[in-house]
């Protein structure tokens, strides 16, 4: 069926606009196959709204009958959108007939199933070509840019290259070197998913690694895998500890025996010693952010309905954990000396979250523009995170799918309270990560197609569309990114994370009050400051070096101290 035929009126004149913070608005409203176009022409000037189909998450339509006239004769109707990024417009559409025309077109087109009639095939903008490298770096080419860490024991390999070890891995791994192909095959068949133990990060000073895998199918009758323990033991010397951060309840690691699942046994790993954390997923963290929207669109203004229905989203708890489940990992890792190894269940979210995040503590190179997107595409896009079910809708559809998890928001809200704890140590700004979450539910570009490699191969993701990363780091684009307060430090970070520490990301899940419009105005009179006093005095700032450990959340007071600095 061609997109075209999903489309029953395509244009309607007369359409009133009312969105917040601005007047209400009279013009033309179109339907194409990937966009709905508000166009309003006042004399000669015209203004225009363009909304990529793919961001609407629900709409609501109703009919109203005018004068008493017949339905057919005098109705009009109202739809109201509601898109991924939490807008919500409302469109007045003269004519029941043309309104309920436009609701369902709208419906067909926002949830288009095959990759390939998607979007980002179809994005063809003068700046960018489809020729070239795609994406910003393999885990082969990472293995090379990084040959000054503890290579000598580690090694790259292609044992997945047709994906038919594992399906959601990429095709190369950085494994232990003593480990063949085979053993990791043994390994893949032992693993849930055939995710087994994969190396993530390897601290650059004492290195020891981070480990990610999934969880190990020992079952009720507690079966072994020789080659599997032989891996984990390769990662270590026999002399060493290692550190295994099971993310879930001790519980529930041993109700997932009685389902073929489990966990590893202290007398079969006996140099690694679990660590039970437990971290919610799938259903109930998406539960939790349709709980905080719906706090956050609350009309009344009681102080007490708002705090008890932010609590009760119990949003912020999945933050504290995450973050401190990650410093676990970090105090193992830096303090301790020792390795670690990430799991869950699938090892697909809540092992990607803890991992990408103690990585962002812990690597300085991980807290530059280019560094943090290069470890989301390596720990993220590359190492199978299913973008395409977990984002298929955000918090207004009604349809509650049982594979979508906001895993990936939750990572970029993680990161935000990082950078406002440490406001000089992050190269990137807020605003590269309020593109993020706009970009993982709907997106011009590819980088968030499907849900792996073999998948994205399948569909020629990477001939057919545009690298989003590629894009923000482009000359003219990669500024609007960057932190004007920033100053490089090569030491480990430590965010707080007491409950006085954490903040709601107002940016995001305020991003449509008048409060947001007010601290998108101040940022944008910062950026403008900072910039005319660097063209006047130069790039030279200053040789003071950021606190790289926080017990307590950082004043806003050593910020405009920063800034009298610069």
């Amino acid at each position: 069926m061609e997109l075209s035929e999903h489309i029953k009126t395509a244009n309607v004149e007369d359409v009133t606009l009312r969105r917040p913070f601005h007047p209400a608005l009279r013009g033309t409203l179109c339907v194409t196959s990937h966009h709905l176009l508000f166009s309003d022409r006042k004399d000669e000037a015209s203004w225009q709204l363009l909304i990529l189909l793919r961001n609407i998450d629900a709409i609501e339509k109703s009919v109203e009958n005018l004068f008493g006239y017949p339905r057919t004769m005098g109705s009009s109707g109202t739809i109201t959108i509601k898109c991924k990024d939490l807008l919500v417009l409302q469109l007045e559409i003269p004519g029941m007939e043309e309104c309920l025309n436009i609701a369902s077109s709208i419906e067909a087109l926002s949830a288009l199933e095959s990759v390939t009639e998607m979007y980002p095939f179809f994005y063809r903008p003068s700046h960018l070509t489809l020729h070239g490298p795609w994406g910003l770096s393999s885990i082969e080419q990472y293995y090379k840019q990084t040959e000054r860490l503890q290579w000598d024991r580690w090694r790259v390999s292609t044992v997945n290259s047709d994906f038919s070890v594992c399906p959601s891995y990429p095709r190369a791994v950085i494994v232990p070197r003593e480990v063949d192909d085979e053993k990791l095959v043994q390994s893949a068949r032992f693993r849930q998913g055939g995710r087994f133990p994969v190396l993530s990060y390897c601290h650059l000073r004492n290195g020891m690694v981070i480990m990610r895998s999934s969880q190990p199918l020992t079952g009720a009758n507690r079966k072994r895998c020789k080659e599997d323990e032989l891996l984990l033991q390769a990662v270590i010397d026999g002399s060493e500890l290692g550190y295994i951060i099971d993310l879930r309840s001790a519980q529930q690691a041993q109700q997932a025996r009685m389902t073929g699942g489990g966990f590893e046994s202290k007398s079969c790993y006996s140099y690694w010693k679990r660590i039970n954390r437990h971290h919610e997923r799938g259903k109930v963290l998406q539960e939790s952010l349709i709980k905080l929207v719906e706090a956050c669109s609350d009309p009344s203004h009681s102080v007490d309905r708002w705090l008890s229905k932010l609590e009760n989203s119990k949003w912020l708890s999945h933050v504290h954990s995450a973050l401190s489940t990650a410093g676990l990992v970090v105090e193992c890792v830096e303090r301790d000396g020792h390795s670690v190894l990430v799991h869950g269940s699938e090892g697909t979210d809540s092992t990607l979250l803890v991992s990408s995040l103690a990585q962002l503590i812990l690597d300085p190179a991980s807290r530059t523009l280019t560094g943090f997107l290069c470890l989301l595409e390596r720990d993220w896009i590359q190492a199978g995170h299913p973008f395409q079910q977990r984002c298929a809708h955000s918090a207004y559809s009604h349809a509650r799918l049982k594979q979508e998890c906001p895993s990936f928001l939750l990572l970029l809200d993680c990161v935000w309270q990082v950078w406002r704890q440490f406001p000089l140590a992050l190269e990137f700004s807020e605003a590269l990560l309020l593109r993020l979450a706009q970009e993982v539910y709907a997106s011009n570009y590819g980088t968030f197609l499907c849900n792996n490699e073999q998948e994205r191969c399948a569909a020629g993701v990477k001939e057919n569309t545009h690298c989003l990363f590629q894009s923000l780091l482009s000359a003219d684009i990669e500024e609007q990114y960057l932190n004007p307060l920033y100053e490089p430090t090569d030491l480990a970070i430590w965010p707080s994370v007491h409950p006085q520490s954490l903040q709601l990301w107002t940016g995001l899940f305020l991003r449509w009050t008048e409060y947001a419009q007010n601290m998108e105005e101040a940022r944008e009179e910062m950026w403008s400051i900072v910039k005319e006093h660097r063209e006047r005095v130069g790039p030279d700032r200053t040789n003071k070096t950021p606190s790289t450990h926080c017990d307590t959340l950082t004043p806003f007071e050593n910020l405009m101290d920063e800034l009298t600095i610069l």
